[in-house]
């Protein structure tokens, strides 16, 4: 099974197009888990996956928040994604690229070493550091194309052969998909440019969309822009609306009525 027949399956099962980011933070978790938990990291986890996996199809994990507790945290990446139900989209956000040679270590650490389902990368290198991960034709690679966050037109809104170079990176994915197995990462925070970029993508590329939540972005116009015809290939992110949702023993039951909102608001527009 590929990549989007995955993605496929789990959308129709759940009827979810709703991705959990499992982003943990000691700060913003309830504080109870440290004093009543020998494990507070997995076991908060496994809580939020338990009371969210019939309403996802997919959980995002950013690496960042595992590396920085150094040997723990990697052996609780490990055991999170182990954790996760096998059907469901499992997407290692690291934002990895270097030169080819590096960027084919990167590749196999997440794809191999982890066993995600899919990755982002950054297009910054060009193609050579891209290919590495596209070898992997049965997972998918998201690009970083429009990012959420506030400062992305720094660059990508620069002007290049009288186009902006968020279109010229979209139209480089298009290229770069031979094997069906690149997608695009696009914020939600800007509707208009997902728009875009879904014209120029057309109906079979996959978009990871973050942004919605805690970072403003309008539910209607992501589905509406960010989906396919089918009102598929979108997988909508949400990290600390859902998860954070509560901080006393039943966080978990409030993280699953938050996550049953959002997913039950994304359908209305599907």
């Amino acid at each position: 099974m590929n990549f989007r027949e995955k993605l496929s399956g789990i959308v129709h099962e759940n009827n979810s197009l709703l991705c959990v980011g499992l982003d943990i933070d000691k700060e913003k978790m309830p504080k109870f888990l440290f004093k009543t938990s020998k494990d507070p990291f997995l076991n908060f986890n496994k809580s939020i996956i338990d009371s969210t996996k019939d309403l996802v199809c997919a959980y995002k994990i950013n690496m960042a928040f595992y590396e920085v507790l150094g040997k723990e945290g990697f052996d609780l990446l490990e055991k999170t994604v182990n954790y996760i139900p096998k059907e469901i989209v499992v997407i290692l956000d690291g934002k990895r690229n270097d030169i080819g040679n590096t960027a084919r270590k990167y590749a196999q650490s997440i794809f191999e070493t982890f066993g995600a389902d899919a990755t982002t990368v950054n297009p910054y290198l060009g193609k050579d550091g891209i290919t590495p991960f596209l070898e992997y034709k049965k997972k998918c690679s998201f690009i970083l194309c429009r990012t959420s966050n506030t400062s992305a037109g720094d660059f990508q809104d620069l002007k290049v052969l009288k186009m902006q170079l968020y279109q010229i990176v979209a139209r480089k994915i298009k290229e770069w998909n031979d094997y069906n197995n690149c997608g695009a990462v696009i914020g939600a925070t800007y509707p208009d440019e997902l728009k875009k970029i879904r014209n120029i993508l057309g109906n079979e590329i996959p978009f990871l969309i973050p942004g919605i939540g805690k970072q403003g972005g309008d539910v209607e116009k992501t589905v509406k822009y960010g989906t396919n015809k089918k009102g598929e290939m979108a997988i909508i992110n949400s990290s600390r609306g859902i998860i954070f949702a509560g901080d006393d023993e039943n966080f978990a039951g409030t993280s699953r009525n938050n996550a049953l909102v959002l997913r039950t608001e994304i359908n209305k527009y599907r």
